[in-house]
C-alpha cells in the first residue's frame, strides 16, 4: 500500500505523494530546458530520504563540476567534500582520468585527497561527500580509509557501483568504518548528464568510422594489375 505522506529533501514532511512529485519537478526545473523525469522504477519519496537542503545544494555544485568535466572530454562525474555541520567546502573535483592518464582520477577520489591535504588530516569523520555517481570499489575503499562521515550520491551505477548496486562496501560489518550512503539525490539530472555524454561519444565514433570508410573508398588502387 502506498504511504500517504512523503519526506522532502530537507527532511520535513511535504504532504501527499502527489505533492512530493510536484515539488521534485519544480526542484528539477532549470533555465536551460524541460524537466527531466525520475529514473524508471524510482519512487520520488525514496529519492529524498535522508538528504538535507545542503546536500542538494552540494549535489548541484557537483553536477556543475561534472558538466565541466564533460567539456574536457572526461566522463561527467563531479564530487564535493564539505563539513557536515557548516557546509564549508574542503575539496572538490571532476573526473580527470583522460587528462592525467591516472586510473585513480575519479571525481570523489580527487575531492577526498584534496580535502585531506587542505585539512592536514586523513580523517574526514566530520565531513560529507556528495558525488553525482555511485562510487566504485576503489573510491568506496578510500571513503572507508578516510573515515568519511556521510556519503550522498546521485545516480546508481549498475556496472561498477560498490555502495549498493554490486556491493555494499560502506556497510560491511567486517570493516572498521561504516557509513550508510544516501542515494538518489538529483539522480535524474546525474543520469541524464551521463546518458547525453555517452550518446554523443557514440555518435562521434560512428561519424569518424563512416568518414574513414568513405576516405578508403575514394583512394585509388595501388597494386600491380
Amino acid at each position: 500500500m502506498m504511504r500517504r505522506s512523503a519526506v522532502g529533501l530537507d527532511g520535513r514532511g511535504v504532504g501527499s505523494v502527489a505533492t512530493m512529485r510536484g515539488w521534485l519537478r519544480r526542484r528539477r526545473r532549470g533555465a536551460n530546458g524541460p524537466v527531466v523525469g525520475p529514473i524508471r522504477g524510482e519512487r520520488p519519496a525514496a529519492r529524498a530520504a535522508g538528504a538535507s537542503e545542503r546536500d542538494v545544494e552540494m549535489m548541484e555544485r557537483a553536477l556543475e563540476l561534472a558538466r565541466r568535466a564533460a567539456e574536457r572530454g572526461e566522463v561527467p562525474v563531479g564530487a564535493v567534500v564539505y563539513e557536515t555541520r557548516t557546509g564549508e567546502v574542503f575539496g572538490e573535483a571532476g573526473n580527470d582520468r583522460e587528462a592525467t592518464g591516472d586510473p585513480s582520477g575519479h571525481a570523489e577520489h580527487r575531492a577526498i585527497v584534496r580535502a585531506c591535504e587542505r585539512l592536514g588530516d586523513w580523517r574526514l569523520n566530520h565531513a560529507t561527500l556528495a558525488v553525482t555517481l555511485e562510487p566504485c570499489a576503489m573510491c568506496a575503499g578510500l571513503i572507508v580509509n578516510a573515515r568519511v562521515g556521510r556519503v550522498v550520491y546521485g545516480a546508481d551505477d549498475p556496472k561498477a557501483g560498490a555502495t549498493r548496486s554490486l556491493y555494499r562496501l560502506l556497510e560491511d560489518r567486517r570493516l572498521n568504518h561504516r557509513v550508510r550512503p544516501v542515494r538518489g539525490v538529483l539522480a535524474a539530472e546525474s543520469a541524464a548528464l551521463l546518458r547525453t555524454f555517452f550518446r554523443e561519444r557514440r555518435r562521434a565514433a560512428r561519424g569518424a568510422a563512416r568518414g574513414a570508410e568513405r576516405g578508403a573508398a575514394r583512394e585509388p588502387a595501388t597494386g600491380e594489375p
